[in-house]
């Protein structure tokens, strides 16, 4: 089991940093490794709205299905990721700061089969990799008034 925990402060509201984060739908917007993204239960997003997705990894995609196991808007999103390298589960925090909102995450991550023996390793690149995602999150928001609107 790893532990993978980190903030970021991106200047636009805790609401729109949360609806954002909340539809996984964006995600290929910032996140150059997610080949893609689809929203497969009806509804508006919310508690127990899943997503099926795939991100490249080691140059071969790696399915994954989420699911929003926690919605309070716009303070904190819970979510369980399964696939079949690990299981991931945690959560995104949302706190209105001077200029912006503060973002913090902290995951679980419970690798399966032969990729139980690199947790070490997963540790380290899943706190790079986690960086790398929210930090192109924080400059898509920041570069677009209105995301969502204007793609």
């Amino acid at each position: 089991m790893t532990f993978i925990e980190g903030e970021i402060i991106i200047a636009r509201p805790a609401a729109q940093v949360f609806d954002f984060a909340a539809d996984q739908r964006n995600e290929p917007r910032y996140n150059p490794r997610m080949i893609r993204a689809e929203k497969l239960t009806g509804g508006p997003v919310g508690k127990g709205t899943v997503f099926r997705s795939a991100v490249r990894a080691m140059g071969q995609p790696a399915e994954m299905r989420c699911e929003l196991t926690g919605y309070h808007r716009p303070s904190q999103l819970a979510s369980r990721t399964t696939m079949a390298q690990a299981d991931i589960a945690g959560t995104l925090n949302f706190e209105p700061v001077p200029g912006g909102t503060r973002m913090r995450w902290a995951w679980v991550v419970r690798p399966k089969g032969a990729s139980r023996l690199l947790s070490p390793v997963i540790s380290r690149i899943g706190r790079r990799q986690e960086l790398a995602i929210w930090t192109g999150m924080k400059r898509y928001l920041e570069a677009h008034p209105q995301p969502g609107r204007d793609v």
